[in-house]
């Protein structure tokens, strides 16, 4: 069952470009998709017009079977969690567990309740230790995490990572990549990150390429990437995990169809350990 159906929407920050040019998509629930594409492509306006941070032109978009509308717009934004980019713009609390906490106080969640909350969410991003640390002394990948929690404790159906990883280092990033993999494993929520990451692209179920305000490609990330010379027209490379493959093959070794570094590198160790 779809939870999120996009059809025909166009949108446009002035009169001169269309910025979302006829996209149609469906997003099913409990799966992890994410959109690509080089810059300017239209993939961060996709996530705010979800959102309903920006009105559409035409067209149409149903969140959980409702039409995103001025009527139905604070029950479709009590479904959906988005985190941004920079993750200092997302801090209201002088500790992480007040930051936590600013959106159930919002919502008027009893304070016995939420304690618990915030523990339990805390725990999920593996941040519990830090609850009581300003958020200024922590790194970005844990400022993020943070924000993370944030929008968990808030028990959306839909969390939207807008480029989350972008401003991070790649230690961050990689610990970015990590919670989303194990939110996606461990629970019910749909999942769908705006993200130049390749790599994080090969982990998800279900990939959108953009282009210049339309989608140039669609499918499973095996299907898309099996589309060498389109990525190249849009500027999308395929992961190193492929790229290594063609070069192991090449030397002789053949390794399973992993698209993912992480099911690449647990083959070969154990096929060294077999030896």
């Amino acid at each position: 069952m779809a939870i999120i159906e996009v059809k025909d929407l166009t949108f446009s920050y002035d009169e001169t470009k269309t910025t979302i040019d006829h996209v149609s998509f469906a997003i099913e629930e409990g799966t992890y998709t994410t959109i690509v594409g080089h810059n300017g492509s239209g993939k961060s306006t996709i996530a705010k017009l979800l959102a309903g941070l920006l009105e559409k032109k035409s067209g149409s978009i149903l969140i959980d079977g409702m039409e995103l509308n001025l009527e139905n717009l604070f029950r479709i934004r009590s479904r959906i969690g988005i985190v941004f980019q920079n993750p200092d713009n997302q801090f209201i609390g002088s500790t992480v567990r007040d930051d936590i906490a600013f959106g159930l106080e919002n919502h008027c969640v009893p304070q016995p309740e939420m304690d618990g909350i915030i523990e339990v969410n805390a725990e999920r991003v593996h941040m519990t230790k830090y609850l009581d640390h300003e958020p200024s002394h922590l790194s970005g990948g844990q400022k993020q995490r943070v924000a993370i929690a944030g929008v968990l404790a808030m028990k959306p159906k839909i969390l939207i990572f807008d480029e989350a990883t972008s401003m991070l280092d790649p230690s961050g990033k990689d610990e970015i990549k990590r919670v989303i993999r194990n939110i996606h494993k461990e629970s019910s929520l749909t999942i769908l990150s705006i993200t130049h990451d390749i790599d994080e692209v090969a982990g998800s179920d279900h990939v959108i390429a953009l282009e210049n305000g339309k989608i140039a490609m669609q499918g499973t990330p095996h299907e898309v990437f099996s589309e060498v010379d389109a990525l190249k027209k849009i500027k999308l490379d395929v992961p190193f995990s492929l790229k290594m493959q063609q070069k192991l093959a090449k030397r002789g070794v053949r390794v399973g169809k992993h698209i993912t570094m992480e099911g690449l590198v647990k083959e070969l160790c154990q096929s060294h350990s077999n030896m």
